[in-house]
């Protein structure tokens, strides 16, 4: 019946889920087990052309300090920039383990000659608007000029790479698809790769962790600057690893009327990856013992980091909010058309394993209260990232009036789709509005994650 959604059977998955994140190969059908810190392997070389240079780990034993890949970068003197010209694509959180940014790191290291930054969304300094195009300045602090890659162009040009023989690529990611800094790291590599520039990623601390992966895989269609990875909407990998997996895997490097990167020429990319010391995939961010930057306006702390998954589908085109007031980004949720006493009961009755929901009053900027549900995740091992957001997804379609998804603008459901990334979701709550079986597409993607987690164990850098 129309209501039902047709899940296939497990054993054909895997031959549906290699399309699905871009022809990553797969050696196995089977779940992983929980890798352990205890017998790192060194992941396999590219066969042909130069392969990424990946720095050894020889303290994963050590949980505590994490070293960033800024900080092994300048253990080892700078050798691997030391007599180059360099750039610098980074933000406010691109900083060392004592807070230090990594701008004045390299301004000062002996030998390197840093002599261009460039900027993803909200700028190098963050203070600059989400979806916000930003301009190509001088910075009056370092009198560096700063490329935008949120303005005109979303990846470097090749007048912007004339004159460097290497980029640096330092940005904290949230381990979320949609979040753009991934998509910047990707699009710099390709341009890098297409004009002989070297790419040096310092890698940083997925602050989800290594083994969280959740939510719908991105369908070829809708892969854009929000999407550019074919992966789970939590895609468990470092930035470092993203990289690995681009320069590796054949196809990743395709994202319709942005980049086109030639195999010859990805074959031929020289890239170089500062591995981290100490941190595991069991390592949520608290756990590394470094202090959380901002990496944009509304991610503030780790709470945040945690919500943006959560609730940020969730609230595209409902009519939920995302926050209350200014106060709990991405945690705190409300509904102008539903109470907070029945949305509590709403989701206390769905029984969503690892949260619970409590209500809360927050002053708005005039001083008025504002009201809502603040969630907790009391059990981040039972707890899956996206799941919240296909439930208020389904309470707006009961609550509204009307489907939102039906009604919505075409330019809005192009928006929500490039986040959201499942056609077949999509078509389900369009169709079956409240009645759309939510559990069913749970269990379909949690089965595809624990393949595409095999998948891409091959491009782990750390255990």
């Amino acid at each position: 019946m129309s209501g039902n959604l047709r899940l296939s059977p497990l054993n054909n998955i895997l031959p549906l889920f290699v399309l699905l994140v871009g022809m990553l190969g797969c050696s196995s059908s089977q779940a992983p087990t929980r890798p352990t810190a205890t017998a790192p392997k060194r992941p396999a070389t590219l066969p042909a052309g130069p392969a990424p240079v990946l720095n050894p780990n020889p303290a994963n034993a050590m949980p505590y300090p994490v070293m960033l890949g800024i900080d092994v970068l300048e253990v080892g003197g700078f050798k691997e920039l030391r007599g180059k010209r360099v750039g610098l694509l980074t933000h406010p959180a691109g900083v060392n383990r004592q807070g230090v940014s990594t701008i004045d790191v390299l301004r000062r290291a002996p030998g390197v000659n840093l002599v261009a930054l460039f900027g993803p969304e909200h700028g190098i300094y963050g203070n600059q608007k989400a979806e916000i195009p930003i301009e190509d300045v001088i910075d009056p602090r370092t009198k560096l000029p700063v490329y935008s890659l949120y303005g005109n162009f979303r990846k470097p040009t090749k007048k912007m790479l004339t004159g460097l023989d290497a980029m640096v690529i330092d940005l904290q990611d949230v381990g979320t698809r949609s979040y753009t800094f991934i998509s910047a790291m990707l699009y710099t590599l390709g341009a890098c790769f297409e004009n002989n520039v070297e790419v040096i990623v310092l890698d940083r601390p997925n602050p989800l962790g290594g083994l969280k992966v959740d939510g719908p895989p991105l369908d070829a269609q809708w892969k854009s600057y929000v999407g550019a990875f074919r992966v789970p909407y939590v895609h468990g990998l470092t930035i470092g690893e993203l990289a690995r997996m681009a320069k590796e895997a054949p196809g990743i490097m395709q994202v319709p009327k942005a980049l086109n990167i030639s195999e010859a020429n990805r074959l031929r990319g020289k890239l170089t990856i500062i591995s981290m010391r100490g941190w595991r995939r069991s390592m949520r961010w608290p756990e590394t013992g470094l202090k959380w930057v901002p990496t944009s306006p509304y991610i503030q702390d780790f709470a945040s980091v945690i919500g943006y998954p959560m609730t940020g589908l969730g609230t595209y085109l409902t009519g939920f909010s995302h926050g209350l007031g200014t106060s709990y980004p991405f945690r705190g949720i409300s509904h102008p058309k539903i109470s907070d006493t029945l949305l509590e009961r709403e989701l206390r009755a769905l029984n969503i394993p690892g949260l619970n929901f409590r209500r809360v009053s927050v002053p708005n900027r005039d001083g008025k209260p504002v009201t809502g549900l603040y969630i907790e995740v009391n059990d981040y091992q039972d707890w899956r990232p996206t799941e919240l957001s296909f439930h208020l997804m389904r309470l707006a379609c009961k609550y509204e009036g009307q489907n939102p998804f039906v009604y919505s603008s075409g330019t809005s459901i192009n928006g929500f789709m490039k986040h959201m990334g499942s056609t077949e979701f999509y078509d389900a709550i369009k169709r079956d509005g409240a009645r759309v079986n939510v559990e069913a597409f749970i269990k379909d993607w949690e089965a595809k994650a624990k393949i595409y987690q095999q998948q891409t164990r091959k491009y782990w850098l750390y255990y």
